[in-house]
C-alpha cells in the first residue's frame, strides 16, 4: 500500500489495483462527510480566516482578502477526486486500494480535512496586513467626510456623500449611492449602529443625535441638548447606551454625555480639551476619550449606574491631532492622526503597537468591517474617499452585533 500524503506542503497520487472498495467507500462516506463536515469546517474557518461565502454541497470556502479557496468535499473522496486549496496550490488526490479498511479510511478523511483548514488558515495568515488602498474614487465624497460606520451586510455609511447632509452608503466593492439626506439645516458626523441594526448619528449642527431606520429610511430627533456645542463621535456600550463626544473647537475645550435609550441626556464631563474619537471596551467597564489639541488620550471607569469615575492619562502623543478611535476585540484602540496621515494601532495600555500610513494627510474616522470584521475602513479628507487595510483582529462592534 503506498502512502497517501508526503508532508504538509507536497502530494501524492496513491492507488491499487482495485479501485472499488475505495471508490464505494469514498463516495458515500466523501459525501455525506464531506458535505457536512465541509459546512461545518467551511462556516467556521470562513469567519474566522476568509470573508464568508458557501457552497452547501461542496464546503467551499472564498477568502476575499487572499483569493484563497478551499474545497473539502473532493478530499474526503477515495478515488479519482480532488481536494484542494487555491491559495497555497495544495492539491491532494487520495486513491485507496481495495484492501483499506473503512476506519483507515475515514482516519484519511479527517486527515485530509485538517490538513486542507491548516493551509487555508496559513493563506489567511499570510495576507498583507497593516498597508492600506483606496476603495472609492477621490471626490466622491465632500470635505465633510466622516463617520462611518458597517452594517452586517458589510456595506459601510459615511457621511457627506456627494453633497454636504447626506449619509451615502458604500457596497464592500466601492460603488456608492446616497442613502439618506438629513432633514433642514442637519449634517451629520459620527455613526453607530445598534445590535438591532438601527443606525444613529450625531447631528453636529442641530444638537441632535439622530435615530434611523435602515429598512425605511425614517428619521427621527433621539436626543436634543440646547448646551451641547457640537456632538461629533459617538460610542455606543452592548446594552444601547450611547456616548457622545462634544468639542467646542473655538476655544479648544469640551465636553461628554450619555445618551440613554429612551433619549435621555446626561452632561458626564465638562471642562475637557477637544474631546472627539471616543470607545467603550470590550468588557464595557471603561470609556476612552482622545483630544485633538491637547494629543491626549483619557480613560474613565464606567460605573454600575453608568456615571464615570477615575479619569486617568492613557497616553499623551508629541505631535500632530486625533480624530476618531475604535476598538479591536481584544481592547486595542485604532485611532486617526489627524495631519500625520495615519492610522496608530495602541494597547490598552498605551503601547504604539502599529502605525498605518492611509495615504491622505487628514484621517477623520474609522470603522470594522468586512465579513470576518478585519477591515479596517477610514474616512480621508484629502482626496474625500474611503480607504480599506486589513489587520489581524476583529472590531469590537462588529463581533458584539453579529445574529
Amino acid at each position: 500500500m503506498k502512502k497517501c500524503f508526503q508532508g504538509r506542503l507536497g502530494w501524492t497520487r496513491c492507488g491499487g489495483k482495485n479501485d472499488k472498495v475505495g471508490d464505494k467507500v469514498g463516495d458515500k462516506v466523501g459525501d455525506k462527510v464531506g458535505d457536512k463536515v465541509g459546512d461545518k469546517v467551511g462556516d467556521k474557518v470562513g469567519d474566522k480566516v476568509g470573508d464568508k461565502v458557501r457552497d452547501k454541497v461542496r464546503g467551499r470556502v472564498w477568502g476575499e482578502g487572499t483569493d484563497d479557496i478551499m474545497e473539502i468535499s473532493g478530499c474526503a473522496r477515495m478515488s479519482g477526486t480532488s481536494g484542494f486549496v487555491k491559495g497555497t496550490r495544495e492539491v491532494f488526490t487520495p486513491a485507496m486500494p481495495s484492501t483499506i479498511s473503512s476506519r483507515i479510511a475515514r482516519r484519511l478523511i479527517i486527515g485530509c480535512l485538517a490538513s486542507s483548514v491548516i493551509h487555508f488558515v496559513h493563506g489567511a495568515e499570510s495576507e498583507k496586513l497593516f498597508s492600506a488602498t483606496p476603495l472609492t474614487q477621490e471626490g466622491e465624497f465632500t470635505e465633510g467626510i466622516e463617520g462611518p460606520a458597517c452594517d452586517r451586510a458589510g456595506n459601510i455609511y459615511a457621511v457627506n456623500f456627494a453633497r454636504q447632509q447626506t449619509i451615502g452608503r458604500t457596497t464592500p466593492e466601492g460603488r456608492s449611492e446616497v442613502f439618506v439626506t438629513l432633514p433642514g439645516r442637519s449634517v451629520g458626523n459620527g455613526i453607530v449602529f445598534d445590535s438591532a441594526g438601527t443606525m444613529y448619528v450625531a447631528d453636529y449642527t442641530g444638537h441632535n443625535v439622530l435615530k434611523i431606520d435602515p429598512a425605511s429610511r425614517k428619521i427621527d430627533v433621539l436626543a436634543h441638548e440646547h448646551r451641547m456645542n457640537q456632538p461629533n463621535d459617538l460610542a455606543i456600550a452592548a446594552d444601547g447606551t450611547i456616548f457622545a463626544s462634544d468639542p467646542n473647537w473655538k476655544n479648544d475645550t469640551g465636553q461628554l454625555w450619555r445618551i440613554d435609550r429612551d433619549g435621555r441626556i446626561t452632561l458626564l464631563a465638562t471642562n475637557l480639551g477637544t474631546s472627539n474619537g471616543i470607545e467603550v471596551s470590550p468588557d464595557g467597564h471603561t470609556l476612552y476619550l482622545n483630544e485633538s489639541v491637547q494629543r491626549n488620550v483619557w480613560a474613565w471607569t464606567i460605573a454600575a449606574d453608568k456615571s464615570i469615575e477615575g479619569k486617568r492619562l492613557v497616553k499623551k502623543f508629541p505631535d500632530f491631532g486625533f480624530d476618531g478611535m475604535r476598538a479591536d476585540v481584544d481592547g486595542n484602540l485604532y485611532i486617526t492622526r489627524h495631519g500625520k496621515g495615519t492610522v496608530v494601532k495602541m494597547s490598552p495600555k498605551g503601547e504604539v503597537l502599529q502605525e498605518i500610513d492611509v495615504l491622505g494627510r487628514k484621517p477623520s474616522n474609522l470603522c470594522f468591517g468586512g465579513p470576518d470584521g478585519r477591515t479596517i475602513y477610514v474616512t480621508e479628507v484629502d482626496h474625500r474617499r474611503l480607504v480599506r487595510f486589513r489587520v489581524d483582529q476583529p472590531g469590537l462592534a462588529w463581533r458584539r452585533h453579529r445574529p
